[in-house]
């Protein structure tokens, strides 16, 4: 496997210079353009230029396209950015977590939390992993109908309780996942219409809505953790491990943070998963192919048994399969930055206070990165026959410092849940295309129906 720290296809010198984006209106400049349809917006901005400028409401807003450019924006995160403010919406559900600290708050944070998803406890969360998806498989007949979002994220959200949680009632799943269905919905309602500029104080339907289910989602995590701190038993789930961190000095995460870490982890451990599995079913029915492939490595890997860990290094062309689905369908699809005195970007400064942004949907897409941006052609990421990547072409997970601390739980996850039931089954997704729309993480715009095929 390759990884994206080759040299760019276009291996000529760039210049940098930035360019003026589209026409926008007085007072809320590009933001009806950018509402409308924030992916063909960004792609809109990528045709004007690799450093674009733009406006957000009456924010000054540069829009990176280049790798290289991108590359700085990232490494450059928490020494010339700061993390932006995120909207109301964003900030009930994940409170002050790890996503949104910033500073000294952010590193500490960082510290107490990462030693929970290092590659060491991955592979313990492997076993949990690979056995949710044997259930799902056990359950699934030939000829059966089934809505791909609604069992995908059944199953992604039983491996969150299972692995940070350390339970398995059902209402603990159904629960959070009806609750963060709503939050996903609003936040992405927020940010790309005229609630993105309205002060936090203003009351909104969305805004209620969402409140309603941030107080769901604090039921369920504060009766979780409740039971946890009550038991004398050792646990080996996410949860106990945050209980029992503490800091250089001494100090444990506070209730609220707790709360706060908790429910990052389960988006990033659930949320993106199961949307990036939903989009692979979807792309390998339209390439039978690559389907083909899939089967193969299967086979030749793994015969009558199912995977684990172990398996996970020679399960290449899965993991191709995962990588190419997160380059045409990343579950992120934006990262912003604010600029901080002294900020540059290309070389060029850019003004304190101007927002930053790149996106991985419109990066990952453009045919100087990647031939036939449109294909889905997982071979692209073969380590001996592939295309040479750009660095920070490809960025599903972010990069530089505020890198997600998930990257190798989601990665083990997602193909270690494909391999287990690609094995037995192939899904017919019904005719038809699916767009994709902004929320939180990107989702499919319609019911995502199919028949399971036993192989």
């Amino acid at each position: 496997m390759s990884t994206q720290t080759g040299p760019a296809l276009d291996t000529q010198p760039r210049g940098h210079a930035f360019t003026p984006g589209p026409k926008g209106l007085p007072l809320v400049g590009n933001l009806p353009q950018f509402g409308k349809n924030p992916l063909a917006f960004f792609e809109l901005l990528r045709e004007h230029g690799d450093m674009v400028r733009w406006r957000f409401g009456r924010n000054r807003c540069v829009f990176l396209a280049d790798p290289d450019c991108i590359g700085e924006l990232l490494t450059e995160t928490e020494h010339t950015f700061d993390q932006p403010k995120l909207g109301i919406a964003f900030r009930t559900v994940l409170g002050n977590g790890m996503i949104v600290a910033r500073g000294r708050d952010w590193r500490r944070k960082r510290s107490l939390v990462q030693p929970s998803v290092r590659p060491k406890q991955v592979t313990s969360y492997a076993a949990t992993m690979a056995a949710s998806a044997v259930e799902l498989a056990d359950r699934w007949s030939d000829g059966q109908r089934v809505d791909v979002k609604r069992e995908m994220s059944a199953l992604t959200q039983q491996i969150a309780v299972r692995t940070i949680f350390g339970v398995d009632t059902p209402a603990d799943s159904e629960a959070m996942g009806r609750a963060m269905d709503v939050a996903q919905m609003e936040i992405g309602k927020e940010f790309a219409g005229i609630g993105a500029l309205l002060p936090d104080w203003v009351p909104t339907p969305g805004r209620a809505r969402i409140k309603k289910a941030a107080a769901v989602i604090d039921a369920e995590v504060g009766r979780v953790v409740a039971r946890h701190r009550d038991g004398e038993e050792e646990r080996p789930d996410l949860l106990s491990r945050l209980l029992t961190a503490v800091d250089e000095s001494g100090t444990h995460l506070t209730d609220d943070e707790i709360r706060d870490e908790t429910v990052t982890l389960y988006i990033g451990g659930h949320e993106t998963t199961s949307t990036t599995l939903v989009w692979a079913w979807y792309l390998l029915a339209r390439n039978p192919r690559v389907r083909d492939a899939l089967a193969e490595e299967l086979d030749r890997v793994l015969g009558d048994r199912e995977p684990g860990f172990e398996d996970y290094a020679q399960l290449t062309y899965t993991q191709a399969v995962v990588k190419e689905t997160l380059r045409l369908y990343p579950a992120v699809w934006l990262i912003t930055g604010v600029a901080k005195e002294g900020a540059t970007i290309g070389g060029l400064p850019i003004e304190e206070g101007t927002r930053v942004w790149s996106s991985q949907w419109a990066t990952q897409r453009d045919a100087r990165w990647f031939p036939e941006p449109e294909e889905f052609r997982p071979e692209r990421w073969d380590a001996e026959h592939g295309d040479e990547i750009a660095e920070y072409a490809w960025f599903p997970f972010g990069g530089g410092p505020r890198v997600c601390i998930g990257t190798r739980f989601a990665m083990v996850e997602a193909v270690l849940l494909l391999a287990v039931l690609a094995r037995r089954f192939t899904l017919d997704v019904d005719p038809g295309e699916i767009t994709p729309v902004t929320g939180l993480t990107l989702q499919p715009d319609r019911d995502v129906t199919a028949t399971v095929r036993a192989r």
